[in-house]
């Protein structure tokens, strides 16, 4: 029925928004040291929760609302396009909203966060629970590509991301950087890759490629932040 396919992508998005925000939840009152620890460990849970539920199989047949999203063209444009775009609209108008500028103060400095008054734990939180959705949003996007489930989908997907919001200009060390540089981000690894592709370069190399480039821009990073504290104590120490 229309209600029960609508019930799996309901169930979908609420599971990614649970491992979100459990994620969240582990970092912020467990106490971890780093955010990697929690998300490494549920992203092995969870893969190995989806080879046991298949066996390992790849299972194939999705709803067919879940198909238009993932496989269906407007106008010669894939649909899940607009998916993504509505996705960032919604994101960046968030970013001008209280919390969107909670999140920035958070990323920017935690401790001056507390001083300001600002609910640091449920704004870590509600990052990892929007995290998750969208990690959802592009499972279903996937699956409906793929007319497919399968533990393998997405493999190595997290190396992309990652790539995708360096080089696009967020810091690594937070307080910097938007939704639009981070889709920037993914058009230049999707050309790059397109590009390695076309020159038929193995895949095992474009791997390589992918962890130097990752290696790379946060180098770059790490770097500009060190010139630009430089740059404030210079100019701290001349006014004064």
């Amino acid at each position: 029925s229309g209600a029960a396919l609508g019930l799996d992508r309901l169930v979908m998005l609420a599971t990614g928004a649970a491992i979100g925000a459990v994620n969240g939840a582990v970092y912020v009152y467990g106490r971890l040291p780093h955010p990697f620890i929690i998300t490494l460990a549920t992203l092995s849970i969870c893969k190995g929760m989806a080879y046991e539920i298949s066996h390992g199989q790849n299972i194939t047949g999705v709803a067919a609302a879940v198909q238009f999203i993932g496989h269906t063209q407007v106008l010669g444009v894939p649909f899940s396009a607009f998916v993504v775009v509505g996705i960032a609209l919604l994101l960046w108008r968030g970013r001008g909203l209280i919390w969107g500028r909670w999140i920035y103060a958070v990323g920017g400095s935690p401790e001056a966060a507390v001083r300001a008054g600002i609910p640091v734990r449920a704004v870590l939180v509600s990052t990892y629970v929007i995290s998750g959705l969208c990690a959802a949003i592009a499972a279903i996007i996937v699956a409906g590509r793929t007319n497919s489930g399968s533990g393998l989908l997405g493999d190595l997907g997290e190396l992309d991301s990652i790539a995708s919001v360096i080089i696009g200009g967020a810091s690594f060390l937070g307080g910097r950087g938007n939704v639009g540089q981070a889709i920037v981000g993914a058009l230049m690894i999707g050309v790059m890759r397109n590009g390695l592709n076309l020159l038929n370069v193995s895949i095992f190399f474009q791997l390589i490629v992918i962890g130097v480039v990752i290696v790379l821009a946060v180098e770059s990073d790490v770097l500009r932040a060190h010139l630009e504290n430089r740059f404030r104590v210079l100019q701290a120490a001349s006014a004064a």
